[in-house]
């Protein structure tokens, strides 16, 4: 795997963020984050301004690794470059947006839930893919279905993840990686609960690290 993609796996867990505020917001965001050992986001477009979130939160804390989710259009991978950003994450599996991605050499994590969608991310030599909605797709048990087929993947389950079974992913050897919101929530962020969104954080990496350890 890339750099970027080693990095998000030894962390574990990527918060998945929406930030209607990121002028207000982003910085003190990434702050907690980091306090809580998790310098990684992921920044959706389902927000207006996930740009300028990615711009603020790099430039607040340069060492954090940001990225653009709910990516849907090429030009949204230009805005996150330019902001900054250092992957793409996309809903589902689109052939055009993989395609730009690696030519504008970002990585690139699709949505797959099918073996279809699998067969398409090896044509494009990914190794690392996110698995979305995780819970409502069959969650790690048709994510281990699939890896029998397709075991070169890493896969990073968002969607229904929570600290619950957060554990019960990171315990197989097939995650990367979980992607959730369970951590920065629209009440923890809007209403600027930093300290609980580091405790949270605090608690997944604890409860990654426990799950790794029986791996």
């Amino acid at each position: 795997m890339n750099e970027i993609s080693q990095t998000i796996s030894r962390i574990g867990v990527v918060p998945v963020i929406k930030l209607n505020h990121p002028e207000r917001d982003a910085a003190p965001l990434a702050r907690a984050l980091i306090a809580g050992g998790v310098p990684v986001a992921e920044v959706t477009f389902r927000a207006a301004g996930a740009d300028t979130a990615m711009r603020l939160m790099r430039e607040a804390c340069p060492e954090m690794i940001v990225g653009a989710g709910t990516v849907t259009r090429t030009e949204q991978i230009d805005a996150a470059i330019a902001a900054g950003g250092q992957f793409i994450v996309t809903p589902g599996f689109d052939a055009e947006l993989v395609a730009y991605a690696q030519k504008k050499n970002i990585p690139i994590y699709p949505g797959c839930t099918t073996a279809t969608d699998y067969h398409a991310a090896l044509k494009f030599g990914l190794e690392l893919i996110k698995f979305f909605p995780a819970e409502q797709s069959g969650g790690l048990a048709k994510i281990k279905a699939l890896a029998a087929p397709f075991p070169m993947f890493k896969v990073m389950p968002t969607g229904g993840v929570s600290l619950k079974n957060l554990g019960e992913y990171l315990s197989s050897p097939i995650i990367a990686a979980c992607g959730g919101s369970y951590m920065v929530t629209a009440d923890l962020i809007d209403n600027q609960k930093w300290d609980e969104i580091t405790a949270l954080c605090q608690k997944s990496v604890e409860i990654a690290k426990e799950a790794r350890s029986h791996a």
